[in-house]
Parts: structure tokens; sequence; C-alpha cells
């Protein structure tokens, strides 16, 4: 997909960014490049599916907060070179 000069613009005002013609041509060679890609991207068969076509339905959907204790606090002090109390003590780093 070519972008043309007046979008390259458009998006620069939008950005409240300047560029002299040089950076305007580079740019827009860039953009047409990644939107290229990302039409390729479109046309692969996934199973995962597109942001854009996902299910409605399934937006916001929350998990219940449960804690889940991965390991023992004790084992973790235990590996620490120095501890205080149910603390790792390391160096201080202010004056």
């Amino acid at each position: 997909m070519n972008i043309t000069p007046e979008e390259v613009d458009r998006i620069a005002k939008l950005a409240r960014l300047n560029f002299d013609q040089t950076q305007k041509k580079k740019l827009q060679e860039e953009l047409s490049s990644i939107l290229d890609y990302v039409g390729q991207l479109k046309s692969i068969e996934s199973k995962v599916p597109l942001a854009a076509n996902h299910d409605p339905a399934a937006v916001n959907l929350m998990r219940d907060d449960v804690v889940v204790v991965t390991a023992d606090p004790e084992e973790f002090l235990a590996q620490s070179p120095d501890r205080q109390g149910n603390f790792v003590k390391v160096k201080s780093i202010l004056e």
C-alpha cells in the first residue's frame, strides 16, 4: 500500500512533528513498507485470531484474583547471601 505525501503530512501534523522533504520521502517509503508487511500478516492463516477479528463478547474478561504460593519464602531466604529476619539484606546504595 502506497502512502501519499499528503498522508505523511497529515500524520506528521497529528504527531506534531516537522520533517524536511528528504525525511518525508523516507518516512513515506517506510510507512508504505510497514503497511505492506501488515497486509502480508493478514493473509496468513493462523489459529490465533487477529485483534481486529476478535470476539466482541470477549472484551474485559476477568479472572478470579487467587493467591497462589509458588515457593516457600524460607527456601528463598535460605538462598540469599545475607538476611535479617524475613528480609534479604543488601548493601546500602545511599550515602
